[in-house]
């Protein structure tokens, strides 16, 4: 019954996501078979933390989203999330539901909260950050770079990341305390907060040091897209499979490591 209600819940959810274009095809396709999982295997816990990850992720891809459009131009992934996204932002999450359907344990609990809250900060930092009127600077310099660049940072994206963290925590808790689970707020606080930081500073050290990245040839700006300004663009840096859905993946991962340790140290 259990996978029969998830399949269900994740038909509509994934169905009013493409309609509403926040989805691509094959996006809504992948988050129709993970969210399945994440019921089926898992609990309302499991998918009920990622719809509150997909819906404030869309709801702030579409806030302001004029003033974002030119920044937009130079990332290789849009608003619209394809099935790469969906399985880079949502994917490790699914292998710890089906762990914890396998040999039940809290660390696998406490690392999907730092997962999920790592995919969460990396997502209000860019959405928000791209909004702030300082100018980012660089996580490994400190020194000021161009708006969209990859691997920088402001106070405002920092802010936001910290704030996805800190939701992704409490909704965690709630529907743990709403299931009957012995899990103290604490625990979640840690793991949202210290994983959703630490996932998304790893985007950032990564996007800044091994994500592909190309050089636009006409106007000479630095971009992950293949072509900019009606042209070819040519790589400049990084690791050709380091992509943006890959140092998604990888910080994500590095977010749950994060919030399990520290919850085992509390």
């Amino acid at each position: 019954m259990a996978w029969l209600i998830g399949g269900l819940c994740a038909l509509i959810v994934a169905g009013g996501a493409y309609l509403k274009r926040s989805l691509t095809l094959s996006g809504a396709a992948a988050a129709f078979v993970m969210g399945t999982i994440y019921f089926g295997a898992g609990s309302l816990l499991w998918f009920g933390i990622l719809l509150v990850f997909f819906i404030s992720s869309s709801l702030l891809s579409k806030f302001k989203q004029a003033n974002k459009a030119e920044l937009e131009q130079t990332y290789a992934k849009t608003g619209t999330r394809d099935a790469g996204q969906v399985l880079a932002n949502g994917g490790a999450g699914m292998l710890l539901c089906i762990l914890n359907a396998i040999w039940p344990h809290t660390g696998w609990v406490y690392a999907f909260i730092g997962v999920m809250a790592a995919a969460t900060a990396d997502t209000w930092a860019t959405e928000w950050g791209g909004l702030s009127r300082r100018p980012p600077r660089s996580v490994l310099t400190g020194k000021v770079v161009p708006p969209g660049t990859s691997g920088g940072v402001s106070l405002l994206g920092s802010t936001a990341a910290a704030l996805g963290g800190l939701m992704i925590a409490l909704f965690g808790w709630l529907f743990a305390y709403g299931a009957g689970m012995d899990h103290m707020l604490l625990h979640f606080l840690i793991a949202g907060i210290f994983g959703g930081l630490a996932g998304a500073f790893t985007d950032s050290i990564i996007g800044a040091t091994l994500q592909v990245m190309n050089g636009c040839q006409v106007c000479g700006k630095e971009v992950e897209v293949l072509t900019h300004c009606g042209q070819p663009t040519r790589q400049i840096r990084g690791l050709r499979w380091m992509n943006n859905d890959a140092v998604n993946f990888l910080s994500s991962c590095i977010g749950g490591l994060a919030a399990w340790a520290l919850s085992l140290l509390v």
